[in-house]
């Protein structure tokens, strides 16, 4: 791809120092190379980057974000061209979304929140605990299941693990969210649908991630067990109103490049939402079946390299985009 004086576009696929080649995306940069565009994986945190160099920087495998959330906005609002948009990025860094979605009556898993401007007491802690019934306890801004564990109430040791790791992170001013755990997770896993420019493309279903408390290692993430999927119709319009939720609630009229929607089962057999990833979602191309979903997104990134949108989220005017594309025969 190049402009009409004969400039290159360049795309920045930002990622994290602990993957600093990326995860699963790296096909992305061989079809958009066939677009005639160049892209290259680039560490979010690195202060020797030229963010301004790039034409627009797709945000991939940033995984390392959650510590360091104020910091990772503040990044993303700093790019001149980012997708998906930093103030997308802002609102679901923070998964008090659920709120957003729950009232909007999109089925949720019921979450139970701590704020540590509170300073709860340990007996406090205790006392907004489930009964009966595993859960789950994590900061409301995590990544990958990191500083999440489940457990158990009936035993007195597990619930003290539990009181230990939600006092943790209060003192540690993160806010909490306690959450049944789904036990539909133990044996049909999570469906998790992968949508490109507003289009769902393929699901995938993840193994159960969580099996006690929370880990005290330094690994930013959990490696995901997944394989291929068939969302069902109930799913799908579980999914596809989360996502019209979100946008409404952010003002947006345009598709996010990519979203994954991932979902739980209730005993009932209804679906719900466990989280709605706008941010750094793996998007399993391997497993998407055939290479629809790959050219789907490097077309996707083109049309945004045709109308670049700024950190705000709001589109710049807009180039043309077949003088972008060069011939249709140099094109796969």
């Amino acid at each position: 791809m190049t402009t009409t004086n004969g400039t290159t576009r360049r795309v920045g696929l930002a990622t994290c120092a602990a993957l600093p080649d990326l995860d699963d995306d790296r096909p992305v940069i061989g079809a958009l190379a066939e677009r005639g565009v160049d892209a290259e994986p680039v560490v979010w945190d690195d202060p020797d980057v030229d963010w301004s160099a790039y034409d627009l920087v797709v945000v991939r495998s940033t995984w390392d974000y959650s510590p360091r959330r104020d910091e990772f906005v503040a990044w993303a609002r700093s790019v001149p061209a980012i997708a998906n948009p930093a103030d997308v990025i802002a609102w679901n860094t923070d998964k008090g979304y659920l709120r957003v979605l729950e009232t909007a009556g999109v089925p949720v898993i019921p979450t139970i929140w701590l704020d540590p401007a509170r300073h709860l007491s340990k007996r406090a802690v205790h006392t907004r605990m489930p009964a009966f019934g595993d859960f789950v306890v994590k900061p409301v801004v995590s990544a990958g299941a990191k500083d999440a564990g489940r457990y158990q109430p009936v035993s007195a040791q597990s619930r003290a693990l539990a009181i230990q790791h939600a006092v943790g992170l209060l003192d540690g001013g993160r806010a909490v969210m306690i959450q049944p755990y789904m036990t539909s997770v133990d044996t049909a896993g999570e469906t998790c649908l992968v949508f490109i420019d507003g289009t769902l493309r393929h699901a995938v279903r993840k193994s159960a991630l969580l099996t006690g408390p929370s880990r005290d290692d330094d690994a930013p993430f959990l490696r995901e067990q997944m394989e291929p999927a068939r969302a069902t119709d109930a799913q799908v319009e579980v999914a596809t109103r989360a996502l019209e939720v979100a946008a409404a609630d952010l003002g947006r009229t345009d598709p996010f490049l990519y979203a994954r929607v991932d979902l739980v089962t209730r005993d009932d057999g209804t679906p719900v939402v466990i989280e709605l990833e706008l941010t750094e979602p793996s998007l399993w191309l391997q497993h998407a079946g055939d290479a629809g979903t790959l050219d789907a997104f490097a077309d996707a990134i083109v049309d945004r390299l045709a109308c670049p949108v700024g950190p705000g989220g709001r589109p710049d005017a807009p180039m043309d985009r077949q003088a972008l594309m060069g011939p249709v025969s140099s094109r796969r």
